[in-house]
Parts: structure tokens; C-alpha cells; sequence
């Protein structure tokens, strides 16, 4: 099997959001949900969306340090 960043969907209370794709991130959301689900198809593409702007959010160094800053300012140290 290939091996994806996600690996499951966690279940979590969803905020509603409308976003629009360009057509070719469309064509790879999808092709992303049909190898996650495998043969059963059960993946909703749009259940993806979240984990992979968060997996990209944990991974941008400088958003991350600035959301450190911010905390540290805010907790006041």
C-alpha cells in the first residue's frame, strides 16, 4: 500500500468552511481520498482538506514560530 502523511481521519466536531479548488487540486484531492480509502471508496475528499492545511501549517517553520511568539506574548513572558 502507499504510504500517505494521513493515515486516518479523526473524528472531530466540524466547523463548516467553503472553499473553491482549482480543477487539477480537485483531480488530486480526490485521487489523495481513493488511495486513502483503498478499494472501498469511503473517503470523502473534502473531510482532507483540514488535515492537510494542518499538516502544512506544522510544517511551515515560520508560521510556527511566530504562533510561539504570539503565545509567549500573550502568557506574558
Amino acid at each position: 500500500m502507499t504510504e500517505l502523511k494521513i493515515r486516518e481521519l479523526p473524528d472531530e466536531k466540524l466547523v463548516k468552511m467553503t472553499v473553491a479548488l482549482p480543477p487539477d487540486v480537485h483531480r488530486d484531492l480526490l485521487a489523495y481520498a481513493a488511495l486513502l480509502s483503498g478499494s472501498d471508496g469511503a473517503t470523502d475528499p473534502a473531510r482532507l482538506v483540514a488535515l492537510m492545511l494542518r499538516q502544512f501549517m506544522i510544517s511551515d517553520k515560520g508560521f510556527v514560530r511566530a504562533r510561539r511568539k504570539e503565545k509567549a506574548v500573550v502568557s506574558g513572558r
